[in-house]
């Protein structure tokens, strides 16, 4: 009997660690180069966040962060493609030896990569006047800073336009989107949810439409154009 019970506990933490999870693994990736004047950042990850706000002068600073379990992360390729020196430029987490890079999103091909669990977080600084579109499928969007016009869209996650001064056209389906906006700001706003709230911290004019699901207002003198939806989730318009 005391044998068996010095055999227990060895096989009670046997058994604790083939149930444990395997360790989260992490590598990263680095790009850097310039923009012109004018021209436009495209960017399309699939599994994971993307997080963009302004750099230096110029210069574009890419940093993808590749995280998995269980998933080869040998089966995700991150690509950044510029059309010439300082042209836009399109940066793509892409999954499958088939998918391909596009301004315009991935092309994925007919190969399937099953059971793996690899995400890629991208951090990106681009110039401050830039044009940006950022979409992911599951992961959050939060763009910063930017004074250029910004398309941002997800499908699983939430979006934050955080101290924006151009126009932001903001959409997701399984998430929140919030706009942070100074106390003084001039903007068109065209809101709407499907199961959710819209709020603000900001007084609006009505412009058009005003229910619990859309909204259409101004706020202050009007200026840029704030677009937000969303189907599940709501909308929040916040002040610093």
């Amino acid at each position: 009997m005391r044998r068996l019970a010095l055999i227990r506990p060895a096989l009670l933490a046997t058994a604790a660690l083939l149930a444990a999870p395997p360790l989260l693994a992490q590598t990263s990736w680095r790009w850097s180069g310039t923009l012109s004047a004018g021209r436009a950042v495209h960017i399309h990850n699939v599994n994971g966040a993307v997080e963009v706000e302004p750099g230096s002068g110029t210069t574009v600073e890419v940093i993808a962060e590749k995280k998995w379990r269980r998933g080869n992360p040998e089966d995700v390729r991150i690509e950044a493609r510029q059309a010439g020196s300082g042209g836009d430029l399109t940066i793509c987490a892409l999954w499958g030896p088939s998918a391909r890079c596009e301004p315009d999103g991935i092309v994925s091909g007919r190969t399937r990569i099953r059971n793996n669990d690899v995400s890629v977080k991208l951090t990106i600084k681009v110039p401050a006047n830039a044009r940006v579109d950022a979409h992911t499928v599951n992961g959050g969007v939060t763009i910063t800073g930017l004074a250029g016009d910004v398309e941002i869209s997800t499908v699983n996650g939430s979006i934050t336009a955080r101290n924006t001064t151009g126009a932001v056209s903001a959409t997701t389906v399984n998430g929140s989107i919030t706009l942070e906006l100074p106390t003084t700001a001039n903007a068109d706003v065209d809101l709407s949810v499907v199961n959710g709230r819209i709020t603000s911290a900001l007084p609006v004019l009505l412009d058009g439409e005003l229910s619990r699901r859309k909204v259409k207002a101004r706020i202050g003198t009007g200026g840029p154009d704030l677009r937000a939806s969303t189907v599940n989730g709501s909308i929040t318009i916040k002040t610093y």
